[in-house]
């Protein structure tokens, strides 16, 4: 049973991170498509520019964010094996709080992810 949760935790890691590397990949194209359109801009209207460089700091931000959870999760990744082998499967109370808050990050992350590209989207549309 306990090595069947860390199993499952391990797996949930591993997931985590292949939707965090999407995530950072796709956040990379979209803030090349930023570029792309602010090169456009031959109309040099300030609420476009201000909204353009808005959307570049919330990508680079978000960069940031991914890598920073990227790393908390591959270390308790780590943490995990390393206490299923130092104490037969048995996981410490603190490192599945620890598994429960990376999981709350990552939710708010994602969600976090979901507006600034639900943003960029309008601003792509409005602008076109």
């Amino acid at each position: 049973m306990v090595t069947t949760e860390i199993a499952q935790l391990s797996q949930e890691c591993n997931a985590w991170r292949e939707t965090l590397r999407s995530f950072r990949d796709e956040f990379g194209q979209l803030k090349n498509r930023l570029q792309e359109l602010a090169g456009r801009q031959t109309n040099r209207d300030r609420d476009v520019l201000l909204e353009i460089e808005h959307l570049d700091n919330q990508f680079h931000i978000q960069l940031i964010n991914i890598h920073d959870l990227k790393r908390a999760i591959k270390n308790h990744h780590r943490k995990l094996n390393s206490e299923m082998a130092e104490t037969s499967g048995q996981l410490t109370d603190e490192t599945t709080n620890d598994h429960e808050n990376l999981y709350n990050d990552y939710q708010r992350l994602e969600n976090t992810l979901q507006e600034v590209k639900q943003e960029f989207s309008d601003f792509a549309n409005h602008i076109r």
